[in-house]
């Protein structure tokens, strides 16, 4: 019984041991070009567009009239489109 029971065991560490080097990612690179050009499509990615002075404007019109949610959505749109 014990040497099934060694074998066993043998058989599962084997296993486990040979999936652990399939599951290993690749070091990063490090090159800097590559890296300069994500980091440079990330802060575009997550760079605001510009806002109109139409906008900006209209947007201070809805503040007083104290609008939120749907209203404030429409009268943004007549506003801009005015």
């Amino acid at each position: 019984m014990t040497i099934k029971m060694l074998f066993a065991t043998a058989a599962t560490l084997a296993l486990l041991g040979t999936s652990a080097g399939y599951a290993q990612t690749p070091a990063p690179s490090t090159d800097k070009p590559a890296a300069a050009a994500t980091d440079k499509a990330a802060a575009a990615a997550k760079a605001k567009p510009a806002r109109t002075a139409k906008s900006l404007e209209c947007s201070k019109q809805a503040d007083e009239k104290q609008l939120h949610g749907k209203p404030r959505k429409k009268f943004m749109s007549e506003c801009k489109k005015a």
